[in-house]
């Protein structure tokens, strides 16, 4: 089976959105680690607009934080609102901010508990990132674990150079080097981008469902967020303590509500783990923000590299689970 997944750079449109979402999120819990946010972000051409709900005691300069990351010739549109006092009565008991399902995974195949086609484009994104610090892409296609093409387009790089690059990082039967040529303008300055977009990236690429939630801006009550990083510890944990190769973990919650819906773990195999994860984990909200200290402003790293496979996160430490079967 041939399996494909992308990856793009830090200065990617809709990754600089994300940077800019949770930068401002992080900036929100600096000073009140009770934050609620939920904050989307639209750039491109020198216009960023920003809207969203927030709940506070904290006053970020917002304009000036995001000068600071794109640059003094942007026009900054802010428009936040207070969140709806309906959303905050069913939050202030402890419940979801939203509805939905989360989705966790993991995989023993590579060292980062993550699918090999993605962390081969990931790699390769980084690597040459770190040579060329523009606007790019990659993508990797596989098959048996077996590389068969790669993909780079990356700004400001010349065919040749890119070429040698990357054929010193992954070895391929083809390689596509800047098909549609090589290309100067990128960023802000070619397209327009959109906090949130980049759903797959953030997650495990595009052989693994997700529940469909953004996790750009949003604080830790908002479950898109925090239940899919529960999910993602869980299936990890699993894998860890020999629960199977491979590990699929799905939550579902009402907004308001306390506890989830549904809490479901098989692997593999097919086996049902979900005994094991009610006996070993807590997903109300709060207990997964206590758990994960997630009241801390930590969440402007999550904006590049995606969300999974960084020892420094804390839903990516590995904890001992009791073999009950």
């Amino acid at each position: 089976m041939k399996k494909t997944s992308e990856f793009v750079s830090p200065k990617h449109p809709d990754k600089i959105c994300d940077f800019i979402a949770d930068s401002i999120l992080d900036a929100y819990l600096e000073k009140d680690k009770e934050s609620r946010t939920a904050i989307e972000v639209m750039g491109g051409h020198n216009l960023i607009t920003i809207n969203g709900e927030v709940a506070s005691k904290s006053s970020p300069n917002i304009e000036k934080l995001v000068k600071e990351i794109v640059g003094q010739k942007y026009k900054i549109i802010i428009n936040i609102a207070v969140q709806s006092p309906e959303i905050a009565q069913g939050v202030d008991k402890g419940g979801a901010g939203d509805q939905g399902i989360m989705k966790g995974y993991a995989t023993n195949e590579t060292p980062e508990y993550l699918p090999l086609e993605y962390v081969l484009a990931r790699n390769l994104c980084q690597k040459i990132y770190t040579i060329y610090p523009y606007d790019g892409k990659t993508q990797v296609t596989i098959e048996n674990g077996k590389v068969l093409t790669v993909v780079a387009s990356f700004q400001n790089t010349k065919n040749a150079e890119l070429l040698k690059l990357v054929k010193k990082i992954i070895k391929a039967d083809e390689y596509l080097i800047n098909p549609a040529g090589e290309w100067t303008l990128g960023g802000f300055d070619a397209d327009t981008g959109l906090s949130g977009r980049k759903l797959i990236i953030d997650n495990y690429g595009p052989q693994i469902s997700i529940g469909g939630g953004s996790f750009s801006g949003k604080d830790a009550t908002k479950v898109d967020r925090s239940g899919a990083y529960m999910a993602r510890y869980v299936a990890k944990n699993l894998i860890a303590s020999g629960f199977g190769k491979e590990v699929f973990v799905s939550v579902a919650y009402a907004i308001g509500i306390v506890e989830p819906l549904m809490l479901e773990a098989i692997n593999e195999k097919g086996e049902d783990l979900s005994e094991i994860v009610r006996k070993n984990f807590d997903f109300r909200p709060r207990a997964i923000i206590k758990l994960l200290n997630l009241r801390k402003p930590i969440f402007r790293q999550t904006a590049a590299w995606g969300h999974f496979g960084k020892e420094n996160l804390p839903w990516e430490r590995i904890e001992k689970i009791k073999k009950i079967r």
